[in-house]
């Protein structure tokens, strides 16, 4: 998402990244990967608990989520993957994206 994030920005979307680190690690980790979105360190998983995210002990804990929420505060799309490679291409994304109305002006 990183690469392609001025596209989602185009398309009026925002990434928020949710992780179980702490505040201190998840911040490192931003800085040293250069992360130009928004990551909330969510080492309780209140925000992860919430949306019901998953959790499988066998794979090292949660697998991953992707939300599209609308501006209304609406889940328009949710992917729950069954593995840490089991998340949408960013095209597919984008496309999604473009299906509910945002346009690239």
């Amino acid at each position: 998402m990183r690469a392609d994030y001025q596209q989602f920005v185009e398309r009026e979307a925002e990434i928020l990244v949710i992780g179980p680190d702490g505040p201190r690690a998840f911040k490192r980790y931003w800085d040293e990967n250069d992360m130009p979105f928004v990551g909330l360190a969510d080492p309780k998983h209140t925000v992860a608990d919430l949306y019901e995210q998953e959790v499988n002990l066998l794979k090292l804990g949660r697998m991953p989520t992707i939300l599209i929420v609308d501006k209304e505060g609406r889940i328009q799309f949710r992917h729950d993957g069954a593995s840490m490679r089991d998340i949408p291409d960013n095209n597919t994304l984008l496309e999604l994206l473009d299906g509910l109305g945002h346009s690239n002006t």
